[in-house]
Protein backbone atom coordinates (compact mmCIF):
# COMPACT_ATOMS: atom_id res chain seq x y z
CA UNK A 1 0.00 0.00 0.00
CA UNK A 2 2.85 2.32 0.57
CA UNK A 3 4.41 1.78 -2.96
CA UNK A 4 1.22 2.55 -4.35
CA UNK A 5 0.67 5.71 -2.49
CA UNK A 6 4.21 7.00 -3.19
CA UNK A 7 3.06 6.22 -7.12
CA UNK A 8 0.08 8.01 -6.69
CA UNK A 9 2.08 10.82 -5.04
CA UNK A 10 4.23 11.31 -8.12
CA UNK A 11 1.53 11.10 -10.77
CA UNK A 12 -0.12 13.77 -8.65
CA UNK A 13 3.12 15.94 -8.28
CA UNK A 14 3.91 16.00 -11.95
CA UNK A 15 1.99 18.69 -13.97
CA UNK A 16 1.92 17.71 -18.12
CA UNK A 17 1.55 20.67 -20.58
CA UNK A 18 -0.46 17.88 -22.42
CA UNK A 19 -3.16 16.38 -20.96
CA UNK A 20 -3.18 13.18 -23.33
CA UNK A 21 0.00 12.67 -21.60
CA UNK A 22 -0.55 13.04 -18.53
CA UNK A 23 -3.35 10.79 -19.26
CA UNK A 24 -0.68 8.09 -20.49
CA UNK A 25 1.96 8.46 -17.81
CA UNK A 26 -1.26 7.90 -15.13
CA UNK A 27 -2.20 4.79 -17.23
CA UNK A 28 1.90 3.78 -16.87
CA UNK A 29 1.78 4.50 -13.08
CA UNK A 30 -1.07 2.29 -12.80
CA UNK A 31 0.43 -0.65 -14.24
CA UNK A 32 2.13 -1.53 -11.03
CA UNK A 33 -0.97 -0.96 -9.06
CA UNK A 34 -3.01 -3.26 -10.53
CA UNK A 35 -2.12 -6.29 -12.64
CA UNK A 36 -5.35 -6.98 -14.80
CA UNK A 37 -5.19 -3.43 -16.34
CA UNK A 38 -2.03 -3.76 -17.20
CA UNK A 39 -2.89 -4.39 -21.38
CA UNK A 40 -5.57 -2.09 -20.93
CA UNK A 41 -3.19 0.95 -20.68
CA UNK A 42 -0.22 -0.33 -22.94
CA UNK A 43 -2.85 -0.54 -25.37
CA UNK A 44 -4.31 3.39 -24.67
CA UNK A 45 -0.05 4.37 -24.17
CA UNK A 46 -0.18 3.50 -27.75
CA UNK A 47 -2.93 4.82 -29.43
CA UNK A 48 -1.87 8.05 -27.76
CA UNK A 49 1.84 7.51 -28.97
CA UNK A 50 -0.12 7.00 -32.53
CA UNK A 51 -2.20 9.78 -32.56
CA UNK A 52 0.81 12.67 -31.88
CA UNK A 53 2.63 10.52 -35.00
CA UNK A 54 -0.49 11.23 -36.83
CA UNK A 55 -0.62 15.06 -35.54
CA UNK A 56 2.91 15.52 -36.90
CA UNK A 57 2.41 14.01 -40.11
CA UNK A 58 -0.77 16.05 -40.74
CA UNK A 59 1.32 19.15 -39.58
CA UNK A 60 4.13 18.29 -42.32
CA UNK A 61 1.34 18.08 -44.82
CA UNK A 62 0.00 21.33 -44.22
CA UNK A 63 3.32 22.56 -44.47
CA UNK A 64 4.24 20.78 -48.28
CA UNK A 65 6.29 23.19 -50.93
CA UNK A 66 3.47 21.63 -53.11
CA UNK A 67 0.32 23.38 -50.85
CA UNK A 68 2.29 26.78 -50.24
CA UNK A 69 3.14 26.77 -54.38
CA UNK A 70 -0.50 26.32 -55.45
CA UNK A 71 -1.44 29.09 -53.05
CA UNK A 72 0.70 31.19 -54.18
CA UNK A 73 -0.49 30.74 -57.86
CA UNK A 74 -3.75 31.71 -56.70
CA UNK A 75 -2.46 35.06 -55.63
CA UNK A 76 -2.81 34.41 -52.11
CA UNK A 77 0.66 34.56 -51.37
CA UNK A 78 0.24 37.30 -48.24
CA UNK A 79 -2.41 35.06 -46.53
CA UNK A 80 0.17 31.70 -47.30
CA UNK A 81 2.80 33.62 -45.76
CA UNK A 82 0.71 34.40 -42.61
CA UNK A 83 -0.33 31.14 -42.24
CA UNK A 84 3.31 29.78 -42.79
CA UNK A 85 3.97 31.94 -39.80
CA UNK A 86 1.47 30.52 -37.70
CA UNK A 87 1.93 26.94 -38.36
CA UNK A 88 5.89 27.35 -37.67
CA UNK A 89 5.19 29.13 -34.56
CA UNK A 90 2.99 26.65 -33.75
CA UNK A 91 5.02 23.39 -35.06
CA UNK A 92 8.10 25.03 -32.68
CA UNK A 93 6.12 25.53 -29.54
CA UNK A 94 4.59 22.07 -30.27
CA UNK A 95 8.01 20.24 -30.80
CA UNK A 96 9.11 21.64 -27.70
CA UNK A 97 5.81 20.70 -25.90
CA UNK A 98 6.72 17.33 -26.93
CA UNK A 99 10.75 16.52 -26.30
CA UNK A 100 9.92 18.18 -22.56
CA UNK A 101 6.75 15.73 -22.29
CA UNK A 102 8.28 12.77 -23.70
CA UNK A 103 11.61 13.54 -21.40
CA UNK A 104 9.60 13.83 -18.38
CA UNK A 105 7.25 10.40 -19.24
CA UNK A 106 11.19 9.11 -20.09
CA UNK A 107 11.74 10.15 -16.16
CA UNK A 108 8.69 8.77 -14.69
CA UNK A 109 8.84 5.22 -16.32
CA UNK A 110 13.09 5.22 -15.12
CA UNK A 111 11.73 6.09 -11.81
CA UNK A 112 8.90 3.51 -12.32
CA UNK A 113 11.53 0.60 -13.33
CA UNK A 114 13.62 0.57 -10.02
CA UNK A 115 10.26 0.04 -7.95
CA UNK A 116 8.59 -2.60 -10.16
CA UNK A 117 9.43 -6.23 -10.55
CA UNK A 118 8.04 -8.69 -12.84
CA UNK A 119 6.02 -8.66 -15.52
CA UNK A 120 5.38 -4.70 -14.61
CA UNK A 121 8.54 -3.85 -14.79
CA UNK A 122 9.08 -5.61 -18.54
CA UNK A 123 6.13 -3.08 -19.22
CA UNK A 124 7.96 -0.43 -17.92
CA UNK A 125 11.07 -1.26 -19.96
CA UNK A 126 8.83 -1.55 -22.79
CA UNK A 127 7.52 1.81 -23.03
CA UNK A 128 10.82 3.27 -22.13
CA UNK A 129 11.83 1.54 -24.96
CA UNK A 130 8.58 2.88 -27.03
CA UNK A 131 9.54 6.48 -25.67
CA UNK A 132 12.65 6.34 -26.62
CA UNK A 133 11.73 5.41 -30.12
CA UNK A 134 8.60 7.96 -30.35
CA UNK A 135 11.97 10.97 -29.27
CA UNK A 136 14.34 9.50 -32.33
CA UNK A 137 11.13 9.56 -34.34
CA UNK A 138 10.39 13.29 -33.24
CA UNK A 139 13.99 14.26 -33.68
CA UNK A 140 13.88 13.08 -37.18
CA UNK A 141 10.72 14.61 -37.95
CA UNK A 142 11.98 18.14 -36.88
CA UNK A 143 15.20 17.85 -38.72
CA UNK A 144 12.86 17.48 -41.77
CA UNK A 145 10.33 20.03 -40.59
CA UNK A 146 13.60 22.64 -40.28
CA UNK A 147 14.44 21.75 -44.20
CA UNK A 148 11.34 21.86 -45.30
CA UNK A 149 11.10 25.27 -43.52
CA UNK A 150 14.56 26.54 -45.24
CA UNK A 151 13.06 25.79 -48.58
CA UNK A 152 9.61 27.21 -48.13
CA UNK A 153 11.49 30.53 -46.94
CA UNK A 154 13.27 30.10 -50.14
CA UNK A 155 10.49 29.42 -52.29
CA UNK A 156 8.99 32.40 -50.49
CA UNK A 157 11.85 34.70 -50.97
CA UNK A 158 11.90 33.90 -55.12
CA UNK A 159 7.79 34.43 -55.10
CA UNK A 160 8.27 37.87 -54.48
CA UNK A 161 11.55 38.35 -56.24
CA UNK A 162 9.09 36.86 -59.19
CA UNK A 163 6.06 39.34 -58.02
CA UNK A 164 8.64 42.45 -57.85
CA UNK A 165 10.06 41.36 -61.16
CA UNK A 166 6.41 40.87 -62.77
CA UNK A 167 5.13 44.34 -61.21
CA UNK A 168 8.01 46.09 -62.20
CA UNK A 169 7.96 44.71 -65.82
CA UNK A 170 4.21 45.20 -66.15
CA UNK A 171 4.75 49.01 -65.11
CA UNK A 172 7.00 49.45 -67.45
CA UNK A 173 5.15 48.09 -70.44
CA UNK A 174 2.46 50.15 -69.22
CA UNK A 175 4.81 53.23 -69.33
CA UNK A 176 5.94 52.22 -72.78
CA UNK A 177 2.41 51.66 -73.86
CA UNK A 178 1.22 55.12 -72.56
CA UNK A 179 4.36 56.38 -74.65
CA UNK A 180 3.42 55.04 -78.11
CA UNK A 181 -0.10 56.03 -77.48
CA UNK A 182 0.72 59.86 -76.76
CA UNK A 183 3.35 59.81 -79.69
CA UNK A 184 0.50 57.98 -82.58
CA UNK A 185 -1.86 60.55 -81.05
CA UNK A 186 0.08 63.60 -81.40
CA UNK A 187 1.11 61.88 -84.77
CA UNK A 188 -2.56 61.68 -86.08
CA UNK A 189 -3.14 65.14 -85.31
CA UNK A 190 0.01 66.19 -87.14
CA UNK A 191 -1.69 64.84 -90.23
CA UNK A 192 -5.02 65.45 -89.81
CA UNK A 193 -3.76 69.10 -89.44
CA UNK A 194 -1.70 68.97 -92.44
CA UNK A 195 -4.37 67.24 -94.68
CA UNK A 196 -6.87 69.61 -93.53
CA UNK A 197 -4.54 72.50 -94.47
CA UNK A 198 -3.99 70.62 -97.93
CA UNK A 199 -7.40 70.52 -98.45
CA UNK A 200 -8.27 74.19 -97.51
CA UNK A 201 -5.34 75.38 -99.60
CA UNK A 202 -6.32 73.24 -102.61
CA UNK A 203 -10.26 74.30 -102.49
CA UNK A 204 -9.11 78.25 -102.45
CA UNK A 205 -6.43 77.44 -105.66
CA UNK A 206 -8.87 75.42 -107.40
CA UNK A 207 -11.81 78.38 -106.92
CA UNK A 208 -9.13 80.45 -107.41
CA UNK A 209 -8.01 79.19 -111.26
CA UNK A 210 -11.76 78.30 -111.70
CA UNK A 211 -12.51 81.87 -111.30
CA UNK A 212 -9.83 82.88 -113.56
CA UNK A 213 -10.37 80.82 -116.36
CA UNK A 214 -13.84 81.71 -116.76
CA UNK A 215 -13.06 85.60 -116.54
CA UNK A 216 -10.26 84.20 -119.80
CA UNK A 217 -13.35 82.63 -121.82
CA UNK A 218 -15.66 85.27 -121.22
CA UNK A 219 -13.03 88.00 -122.34
CA UNK A 220 -11.96 85.93 -125.30
CA UNK A 221 -15.60 85.21 -126.55
CA UNK A 222 -16.40 89.15 -125.96
CA UNK A 223 -13.72 89.98 -128.23
CA UNK A 224 -14.42 86.79 -130.85
CA UNK A 225 -18.27 89.03 -130.94
CA UNK A 226 -16.32 91.78 -131.08
CA UNK A 227 -13.92 91.65 -133.79
CA UNK A 228 -15.19 88.56 -136.11
CA UNK A 229 -19.07 88.23 -135.81
CA UNK A 230 -19.55 87.94 -139.29
CA UNK A 231 -16.98 85.35 -140.06
CA UNK A 232 -18.53 83.37 -137.65
CA UNK A 233 -22.36 83.55 -139.28
CA UNK A 234 -20.42 83.27 -142.93
CA UNK A 235 -19.30 80.23 -141.79
CA UNK A 236 -22.29 78.77 -140.28
CA UNK A 237 -24.72 79.69 -143.35
CA UNK A 238 -21.99 77.92 -145.38
CA UNK A 239 -22.41 74.67 -143.39
CA UNK A 240 -25.89 74.63 -143.72
CA UNK A 241 -25.53 75.22 -147.56
CA UNK A 242 -23.29 72.43 -147.77
CA UNK A 243 -26.03 70.35 -145.93
CA UNK A 244 -28.74 71.03 -148.11
CA UNK A 245 -26.45 70.82 -151.02
CA UNK A 246 -25.39 67.04 -149.83
CA UNK A 247 -29.16 65.98 -149.39
CA UNK A 248 -30.14 67.37 -152.51
CA UNK A 249 -26.73 64.82 -154.42
CA UNK A 250 -28.41 62.33 -151.91
CA UNK A 251 -31.43 62.49 -153.32
CA UNK A 252 -30.50 62.98 -156.81
CA UNK A 253 -28.24 59.94 -156.53
CA UNK A 254 -31.10 57.72 -155.55
CA UNK A 255 -33.08 58.96 -158.13
CA UNK A 256 -30.86 58.25 -160.82
CA UNK A 257 -29.87 54.90 -159.61
CA UNK A 258 -33.54 53.73 -159.79
CA UNK A 259 -33.99 54.87 -162.91
CA UNK A 260 -31.38 52.84 -163.83
CA UNK A 261 -32.01 49.73 -162.23
CA UNK A 262 -35.54 50.84 -163.38
CA UNK A 263 -34.27 50.92 -167.34
CA UNK A 264 -32.00 47.85 -167.39
CA UNK A 265 -35.46 45.96 -165.71
CA UNK A 266 -37.29 47.42 -169.07
CA UNK A 267 -34.69 46.30 -171.09
CA UNK A 268 -34.59 42.83 -169.38
CA UNK A 269 -38.40 42.13 -169.20
CA UNK A 270 -40.14 44.70 -172.09
CA UNK A 271 -43.18 43.22 -170.16
CA UNK A 272 -43.10 45.31 -167.11
CA UNK A 273 -45.87 45.87 -165.61
CA UNK A 274 -45.06 47.88 -162.43
CA UNK A 275 -42.88 49.65 -160.21
CA UNK A 276 -42.28 50.58 -156.56
CA UNK A 277 -42.55 54.45 -155.90
CA UNK A 278 -41.27 56.27 -152.95
CA UNK A 279 -37.54 57.27 -151.16
CA UNK A 280 -35.63 54.21 -150.11
CA UNK A 281 -34.96 54.76 -146.71
CA UNK A 282 -35.85 54.13 -143.31
CA UNK A 283 -38.68 56.74 -142.01
CA UNK A 284 -40.21 56.69 -145.61
CA UNK A 285 -43.16 54.23 -147.35
CA UNK A 286 -43.10 52.59 -150.95
CA UNK A 287 -45.86 52.14 -153.04
CA UNK A 288 -46.57 49.75 -156.20
CA UNK A 289 -47.19 51.47 -159.24
CA UNK A 290 -48.90 50.07 -162.62
CA UNK A 291 -46.18 50.92 -164.83
CA UNK A 292 -47.75 49.81 -168.23
CA UNK A 293 -51.47 50.02 -169.51
CA UNK A 294 -51.58 46.38 -170.09
CA UNK A 295 -50.98 45.64 -166.39
CA UNK A 296 -54.26 44.33 -164.09
CA UNK A 297 -55.43 46.63 -161.48
CA UNK A 298 -53.09 46.51 -158.50
CA UNK A 299 -56.34 46.50 -156.58
CA UNK A 300 -56.99 42.81 -157.77
CA UNK A 301 -53.71 41.30 -157.27
CA UNK A 302 -52.29 39.37 -154.58
CA UNK A 303 -49.38 41.01 -152.61
CA UNK A 304 -46.48 39.80 -150.66
CA UNK A 305 -43.50 41.59 -149.37
CA UNK A 306 -39.73 40.21 -149.07
CA UNK A 307 -36.86 41.23 -147.39
CA UNK A 308 -33.77 40.50 -149.49
CA UNK A 309 -30.18 40.15 -147.95
CA UNK A 310 -27.47 41.99 -149.86
CA UNK A 311 -24.87 39.31 -149.78
CA UNK A 312 -26.14 35.97 -150.86
CA UNK A 313 -29.64 37.05 -152.06
CA UNK A 314 -31.12 35.44 -149.03
CA UNK A 315 -35.55 35.97 -149.28
CA UNK A 316 -37.05 36.18 -146.01
CA UNK A 317 -41.12 36.64 -145.91
CA UNK A 318 -42.22 39.71 -144.10
CA UNK A 319 -45.70 38.25 -142.18
CA UNK A 320 -48.66 40.64 -142.90
CA UNK A 321 -47.33 42.65 -145.20
CA UNK A 322 -49.73 41.93 -148.15
CA UNK A 323 -50.81 45.81 -149.20
CA UNK A 324 -49.79 47.66 -152.23
CA UNK A 325 -47.98 50.21 -149.78
CA UNK A 326 -45.36 49.08 -146.98
CA UNK A 327 -42.95 51.26 -144.81
CA UNK A 328 -39.51 50.36 -143.68
CA UNK A 329 -38.75 49.63 -140.61
CA UNK A 330 -35.31 48.80 -138.33
CA UNK A 331 -34.97 45.18 -140.03
CA UNK A 332 -35.23 46.61 -143.38
CA UNK A 333 -32.25 48.69 -143.29
CA UNK A 334 -29.15 47.36 -145.10
CA UNK A 335 -31.99 44.37 -147.03
CA UNK A 336 -33.59 45.04 -150.65
CA UNK A 337 -37.58 45.27 -150.27
CA UNK A 338 -39.02 42.72 -152.92
CA UNK A 339 -42.71 42.43 -153.20
CA UNK A 340 -44.27 39.54 -155.71
CA UNK A 341 -47.40 40.35 -157.45
CA UNK A 342 -49.72 37.61 -158.71
CA UNK A 343 -51.77 38.64 -161.23
CA UNK A 344 -55.31 37.05 -161.73
CA UNK A 345 -54.52 35.06 -164.84
CA UNK A 346 -51.74 33.57 -163.51
CA UNK A 347 -48.58 35.35 -164.21
CA UNK A 348 -45.97 37.08 -161.22
CA UNK A 349 -44.43 40.17 -161.28
CA UNK A 350 -41.44 40.77 -159.00
CA UNK A 351 -40.45 44.78 -157.88
CA UNK A 352 -37.99 45.54 -155.77
CA UNK A 353 -36.01 48.07 -154.33
CA UNK A 354 -32.93 49.65 -156.85
CA UNK A 355 -30.05 49.13 -153.48
CA UNK A 356 -30.55 48.21 -149.61
CA UNK A 357 -32.89 50.45 -147.64
CA UNK A 358 -30.93 53.26 -145.74
CA UNK A 359 -31.08 54.72 -142.23
CA UNK A 360 -32.39 57.67 -141.16
CA UNK A 361 -29.85 60.63 -140.97
CA UNK A 362 -29.61 61.04 -136.94
CA UNK A 363 -31.47 58.46 -135.98
CA UNK A 364 -28.94 55.99 -134.12
CA UNK A 365 -27.65 59.29 -132.40
CA UNK A 366 -31.55 60.11 -130.72
CA UNK A 367 -31.60 56.07 -129.87
CA UNK A 368 -27.85 56.11 -128.16
CA UNK A 369 -28.92 59.31 -126.01
CA UNK A 370 -32.46 57.38 -125.06
CA UNK A 371 -30.58 54.61 -124.00
CA UNK A 372 -27.97 56.75 -121.56
CA UNK A 373 -31.52 58.12 -120.19
CA UNK A 374 -32.56 54.42 -119.31
CA UNK A 375 -35.98 54.93 -121.38
CA UNK A 376 -37.80 57.11 -122.96
CA UNK A 377 -41.76 58.14 -123.10
CA UNK A 378 -43.72 58.88 -126.76
CA UNK A 379 -46.87 60.43 -127.31
CA UNK A 380 -49.25 57.41 -129.33
CA UNK A 381 -52.64 57.24 -130.48
CA UNK A 382 -54.42 53.82 -129.78
CA UNK A 383 -55.80 52.83 -133.59
CA UNK A 384 -56.72 49.40 -132.82
CA UNK A 385 -57.16 46.89 -129.38
CA UNK A 386 -57.32 43.34 -130.47
CA UNK A 387 -57.96 43.87 -133.72
CA UNK A 388 -60.82 46.52 -133.10
CA UNK A 389 -60.89 49.92 -134.04
CA UNK A 390 -61.31 52.05 -131.53
CA UNK A 391 -63.70 54.90 -131.80
CA UNK A 392 -62.36 57.40 -129.27
CA UNK A 393 -58.69 58.30 -130.84
CA UNK A 394 -57.43 59.29 -127.29
CA UNK A 395 -53.66 60.18 -126.32
CA UNK A 396 -51.77 57.95 -124.81
CA UNK A 397 -48.44 57.44 -122.90
CA UNK A 398 -46.08 54.05 -124.57
CA UNK A 399 -43.43 54.07 -121.98
CA UNK A 400 -40.19 52.00 -123.14
CA UNK A 401 -37.81 51.15 -120.14
CA UNK A 402 -34.64 48.58 -119.57
CA UNK A 403 -36.89 45.73 -118.33
CA UNK A 404 -40.47 46.13 -119.61
CA UNK A 405 -42.70 48.03 -121.60
CA UNK A 406 -45.74 50.33 -120.08
CA UNK A 407 -48.69 51.74 -122.13
CA UNK A 408 -51.04 53.54 -120.02
CA UNK A 409 -53.99 56.40 -120.38
CA UNK A 410 -53.62 58.91 -117.68
CA UNK A 411 -53.62 57.24 -114.60
CA UNK A 412 -55.13 54.49 -116.03
CA UNK A 413 -52.99 51.34 -117.24
CA UNK A 414 -53.58 50.02 -119.96
CA UNK A 415 -50.79 47.47 -120.48
CA UNK A 416 -47.58 46.45 -118.70
CA UNK A 417 -45.25 43.49 -119.43
CA UNK A 418 -42.06 42.44 -118.83
CA UNK A 419 -39.56 41.72 -121.97
CA UNK A 420 -40.30 37.70 -122.79
CA UNK A 421 -39.95 35.49 -125.96
CA UNK A 422 -43.62 35.54 -126.57
CA UNK A 423 -43.77 39.64 -126.77
CA UNK A 424 -43.96 41.15 -130.40
CA UNK A 425 -42.98 44.53 -131.98
CA UNK A 426 -42.58 45.77 -135.17
CA UNK A 427 -43.68 48.15 -137.75
CA UNK A 428 -47.31 48.36 -138.71
CA UNK A 429 -47.92 46.43 -142.45
CA UNK A 430 -50.67 47.69 -143.58
CA UNK A 431 -51.59 50.32 -146.03
CA UNK A 432 -52.14 54.03 -146.25
CA UNK A 433 -49.14 56.71 -146.31
CA UNK A 434 -49.66 56.25 -142.31
CA UNK A 435 -47.82 53.22 -142.07
CA UNK A 436 -45.01 54.82 -141.41
CA UNK A 437 -46.30 55.84 -138.26
CA UNK A 438 -47.39 52.66 -136.98
CA UNK A 439 -46.40 50.46 -134.52
CA UNK A 440 -47.81 46.86 -133.88
CA UNK A 441 -47.11 45.64 -129.89
CA UNK A 442 -48.34 42.22 -129.33
CA UNK A 443 -48.04 42.35 -125.64
CA UNK A 444 -48.95 38.89 -124.15
CA UNK A 445 -51.50 36.10 -125.78
CA UNK A 446 -55.07 37.89 -125.94
CA UNK A 447 -53.29 41.41 -125.70
CA UNK A 448 -52.34 43.14 -128.57
CA UNK A 449 -52.49 46.87 -130.10
CA UNK A 450 -51.90 48.99 -133.35
CA UNK A 451 -50.40 52.67 -132.30
CA UNK A 452 -49.96 56.09 -134.47
CA UNK A 453 -46.92 57.83 -133.33
CA UNK A 454 -46.70 61.76 -133.62
CA UNK A 455 -43.85 60.96 -136.48
CA UNK A 456 -42.10 58.61 -138.46
CA UNK A 457 -38.73 59.71 -135.97
CA UNK A 458 -40.56 58.28 -133.12
CA UNK A 459 -41.96 55.69 -133.69
CA UNK A 460 -38.29 53.91 -135.79
CA UNK A 461 -36.80 55.26 -132.36
CA UNK A 462 -39.41 53.35 -130.34
CA UNK A 463 -38.98 49.90 -132.10
CA UNK A 464 -35.18 50.26 -131.87
CA UNK A 465 -35.23 51.31 -128.23
CA UNK A 466 -37.42 48.43 -127.13
CA UNK A 467 -35.32 45.85 -129.12
CA UNK A 468 -32.07 47.01 -127.54
CA UNK A 469 -33.25 46.84 -124.26
CA UNK A 470 -34.79 43.38 -124.61
CA UNK A 471 -31.77 42.07 -126.16
CA UNK A 472 -29.72 43.45 -123.44
CA UNK A 473 -32.70 40.93 -121.70
CA UNK A 474 -31.47 37.91 -123.60
CA UNK A 475 -34.80 38.59 -125.36
CA UNK A 476 -35.14 39.28 -129.74
CA UNK A 477 -37.97 41.21 -129.92
CA UNK A 478 -39.58 41.02 -133.41
CA UNK A 479 -42.48 40.91 -135.71
CA UNK A 480 -44.24 37.84 -136.34
CA UNK A 481 -42.20 35.18 -138.12
CA UNK A 482 -39.03 37.62 -137.95
CA UNK A 483 -35.74 36.16 -137.94
CA UNK A 484 -33.53 39.45 -136.03
CA UNK A 485 -30.12 39.99 -137.48
CA UNK A 486 -28.00 40.24 -133.85
CA UNK A 487 -27.55 44.16 -132.71
CA UNK A 488 -30.62 44.89 -134.47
Amino acid sequence: MQRGGALQAVGADVKFVSNRVGVGVGVAAGVGLATEEHYGGRTRMREEVEREAAQLVEQQKRLSVRDLASKFEKGLAAAAAAKLSDEVSFRDTAALDKQVLLKKLRDVLEALRGRVAGRNKDDVEEAITMVEALTVQLTQREGELLQEKAEVRKLATLFKQASDEARRMVEEARAVAHAEIETARAATLRVEQALTEQENLWKSTEKQDLEETMKEVQEARRIKMLHEPSKVMDMEHELEGLRLQLAEKSAEAVRLRKELAITKRHDQNKEHLYELEGVESLGSYLRIITFADIAPDILNCSIQWYRVSSEGGKKELISGATKAEYSPEPFDVGRFLQAEIHVSNGQKAVVSTSAPIDPAPGLGNYVEALVRKSGAEFNVIALQINGEDVTTQAIHIFLVGKMRIKLRKGRSTKAKEPYSASMLLCGARGGGNAAAQGLFWHAKKGLSFLLAFESERERNAAIMLARRFAFDCNIMLAGPDDRAPLGT
